[in-house]
Order: C-alpha cells, then structure tokens, then sequence
C-alpha cells in the first residue's frame, strides 16, 4: 500500500494536506533523493498544467530537487505527455507534471515519470514515501535551474512526426477544445501545421478556468461548435492533455473504447499482427464482442493508464486505453497522449475511407454510473454491500457487469453497472449507490 500516491500520482484540494507547498517541498526532496541513488548527476523536468496554483507548487518542488542535489529544467505550461517524451529526449532522471488533469482548477496534484518515459512503478513510489518520512539534509552540490524554452516546439514536431508520411489534413475542418488547459498552445499548432482548418474552443486559459464547462468532460459546446461550423470532427482534451474525446459531424460521441477500435482497425487494413489489446474493468462489453468477431483478444486491467501500461509490455501488445480518453500507442509514444491519439484516429478515418460511424458499427451496452461521495468513517463500506453486489451479478447473468471501486483520485466510490437494458442496469446500480449512502 501506498500512503500517499494514488493511481496518477499525489492529487487533493489545494490548501488541504498533502496538497500543500510545504509537503510538495519534502516531496521534491525525497524524490530526488531516491533518484539520486540511482545514478550519477541526476536531473528532472518540471511541466505543468494551466492552474493558478502551479507556480506555488512549482516553486516548491524546484526548491526540494536543488536542495537534493538535483537540476532542474522548467517547461512551463505543456501537456503532461510532452513531460514523458522530453524527460527520454533530454536523457533525464524523470519528469515530474504538476495537474490535476480533468479536476477542477481547486484541485491538483504531482505525478511522476521515469527516465523511460513511464509512470513510475508502485515499488519507487514507496521509496519516495519512505524517504519522505526522514530528515531533509542539504546536497553536497545544489541542483541547478534552467528554463527549457523551446519545450513546446520540441513537442509539436514529434507529435507531428507519429502521422503517416504521405498524407495531411488538407480540406479537413476540425474543432479543437483545449479545456483552457495545458494543450491550448501546441494542440492547434499541430493540426494546424498538418494543414487543417482548426477552428479553437477553450484555448484562454486564465488560471481558473481549467475545466470548466469545457473539454472530454463536458462536450456539449463542442457538438454545437461541430454543428454550427459543419466542421468533419470535434476533438476534446482534458487538463493536462492525456485524454481525447470526438464528435463525428452529426455530433455523434466517441469515447475512448471506440476511438481505440478505430486506431485498431488502421492496424489491421497495414496487416499488423494484433493478437490483442489491453481495457480496463470499465471497458464496455460490446468492445469485448466486437473484437471476438475480428479474432482480438481483450484483456482487462485495473483502472489507470498505468496498469494498461504494466499489462500491454506484460502481453508484448502495442494497443490499449480507457473508455475514459486514455489511450495507449506504444509505438508512438511511452504513455497516454491525447494529440497523438486523436493524430491516430484522423489517420484512420482518412486511410479506412469511412467515417467514424462506418467503422464503429456497433453500439455500448447501456452502462450506468453514480459516484457516492466516500464518508471517511465509512472504512469498511465495501464489506456492507457484498450481497447488494450479489444479488446484482446473478440477476444479469452474462448480460452484465457490476464495477464498485474507490477513486484513486477523488474521495468517491464509484459504482458502475453495466447491462443489455438501461432501466436494469439503473435499477441495480442505484440500489447499490443507495446502501453505500447509508
């Protein structure tokens, strides 16, 4: 168990334990300590996304990798997984994403990557914390600051490089919503210079506005931006850029399960041998039935992109990603990447010559899920619904799934149920939310 990481890194309430300068301070500290052990003449970079309280924390972790004898590159605002591939660009020690991704702007948090360009593992996680727990002692020789100022454009052009040779975004209109987020600079860059029109949403962020009514989250500007404009897509980002949503031109929605169909497909017209992908528990069981009839295995792993990570280098798998927007291309890139997943679907839909309605011809089982806000006293909650779960599971048989699990990033319970008919699966997933209620 960890103390204090969750699934994606440390995240809260700015202001509230551990979201605070001074515990972002020890932990800067601790974290270069323990990068500190693993090589010589250890270095990090620090991004972030467009919250006001990023220069606090910045400020912070800065002071705690200088006094652990670590340097220190800044790149400012910038997608988080531009953090992942500059950390492998630049040979550094690890980079370190300052966001709290599609939280609001009162929220935020401190993740991690490796020198490889991956979360870190749970296991070098538990050190940080450990050494978290001991006396900060300043370094022979102090860590040194400098200002990356060319992060972004370093960034725009290898997302630029994942698209096909051979073809461009000419006569493609395209809406972008940046949620005043952290890809408000480089994702209309990118689309831009690949020769669409882009027509931008969300992209004046103003430090509290990161989220709000915007984004994968809350799409329904975009579908009437798509409409008004009768622009060929509508792609959505969260806060630090690692989730992608589309909306096709009628303002249908594609989530991240169907967005990853569609990247699958491209793969398979290249005949590239796709044994299988890697979902979640949350992915949708129409997923799991479509990829049968193609001959693709589907294997579940636990939420987070860094489980579908831990589980695709398991297999030997490329493909994978969370119905959520996470996606996962390792042979584009290490971690989740929002511009280049979406890069990835355009190029399917231009290769395929069909759209995204064509491709995805099958629709989601009717999945229903309510977040219960977690009483701290309730610690043993999940022992109390055991039989409401139950008796949930042998009601649906095969035509369902029942899903109850804490958020690694918010105190919620979620509880997902998933069945063939929406007023079932309704039915038992209110029954359940309503005991964990009480």
């Amino acid at each position: 168990m960890r103390k204090y990481f969750g699934t994606d890194g440390v995240r809260g309430v700015v202001g509230e334990f551990p979201i605070t300068p001074d515990f972002a301070l020890r932990l800067g500290y601790a974290a270069g300590v323990v990068l500190g052990n693993m090589g010589k003449n250890p270095a990090v970079i620090i991004g972030k996304d467009t919250r006001l309280s990023g220069y606090l924390f910045e400020s912070s972790l800065e002071a705690g990798f200088s006094y652990a004898g670590v340097d220190i590159y800044m790149a400012g605002p910038i997608p988080t997984p531009a953090i992942a591939y500059l950390t492998t660009a630049l040979n550094l020690s690890a980079g370190v994403v300052i966001s709290a991704s599609h939280n609001p702007y009162t929220d935020n948090g401190i993740k991690f990557f490796s020198s490889d360009g991956a979360k870190l593992p749970d296991e070098v996680e538990r050190l940080i914390e450990k050494e978290l727990d001991k006396e900060m002692k300043v370094a022979k020789r102090l860590g040194k600051v400098k200002r990356l100022d060319d992060a972004s454009g370093r960034y725009i052009e290898f997302c630029k490089s994942t698209f096909p040779k051979g073809i461009n975004l000419k006569n493609l209109t395209i809406v972008l919503d940046c949620a005043n987020g952290a890809t408000y600079k480089v994702a209309p860059s990118v689309f831009m210079e690949l020769g669409a029109t882009v027509i931008k949403l969300s992209c004046e962020p103003n430090g509290i506005n990161i989220n709000k009514d915007c984004g994968s989250m809350h799409p329904e500007n975009l579908i009437k931006a798509v409409k008004d404009n009768k622009a060929d897509f509508g792609i959505a980002f969260d806060g630090d850029g690692d989730r992608v949503l589309f909306v096709d031109n009628e303002g249908t929605q594609y989530n991240g399960d169907k967005l990853l169909y569609v990247i699958l497909q491209e793969y398979l017209l290249k005949h590239k041998n796709i044994e299988g992908i890697v979902g979640t528990i949350m992915t949708n069981i129409a997923m799991e039935v479509a990829l049968s009839k193609l001959g693709v295995k589907l294997v579940r792993a636990k939420v987070g992109d860094r489980y579908v990570v831990e589980a695709l280098n398991t297999q030997g798998w490329v493909l994978g990603g969370e119905a959520s927007g996470h996606l996962l291309c390792l042979e584009q890139h290490t971690t989740g990447d929002g511009i280049i997943s979406a890069l990835q679907v355009v190029s399917a839909v231009i290769q395929l010559k069909k759209s995204l309605k064509q491709i995805v011809d099958w629709e989601d089982y009717p999945q229903v899920m309510i977040n219960v806000k977690l009483n701290p006293q309730s610690s043993n909650w999940c022992d109390k619904i055991k039989s409401e779960i139950k008796k949930a599971e042998l009601a649906l048989g095969e035509n369902g799934r029942v899903i109850v699990r804490a958020s690694g990033t918010e105190p919620l319970v979620r509880v997902m149920v998933e069945a063939k008919d929406q007023d079932e699966a309704s039915k038992w997933a209110n029954l359940i939310a309503n005991k964990i209620n009480s």
